[in-house]
């Protein structure tokens, strides 16, 4: 079963960097996806970025393009979020997930119920 632990969020001042990690384990799948949502108080989950794990090809929200970055360690089974000139528009709960089989591809990246496991969030907070 997978499981899914994130790290690194914090508290940062806008214009800042933070890199996010999500420790990954228990999943073998040769067509993964890995992605990370982000929650805010009061708003909806959204998706923030998509990977496929074994190529290393990815999707953004498109509000997010160029600040936001994501990548996959396969080495170390570790997806990360670097994120730069951060907003405090970006204060939010972050979590990662993974689609174990890959079988919608990139059609709907954001989906929510596409995902199979998801980590318990990281904070993080941008002051101003």
């Amino acid at each position: 079963q997978e499981q899914l632990l994130e790290s690194g969020g914090g508290s940062v001042q806008t214009g800042g960097t933070l890199r996010l990690s999500c420790a990954a384990s228990g999943f073998t799948g040769n067509n993964a996806y890995m992605a990370w949502f982000r929650e805010a108080p009061g708003k909806e989950r959204e998706g923030v970025a998509m990977i496929r794990t074994r190529v290393g090809d990815a999707h953004y929200a498109e509000s997010l393009k160029g600040r936001f970055t994501i990548t996959y360690d396969d080495a170390t089974s570790t997806l990360y979020l670097e994120m730069t000139n951060v907003k405090p528009d970006d204060t939010a709960m972050y979590y990662c997930a993974v689609d174990r089989d890959g079988s919608l591809g990139w059609v709907a990246p954001f989906m929510p119920k596409r995902y199979h496991a998801w980590g318990q969030g990281t904070q993080v907070t941008v002051s101003s």
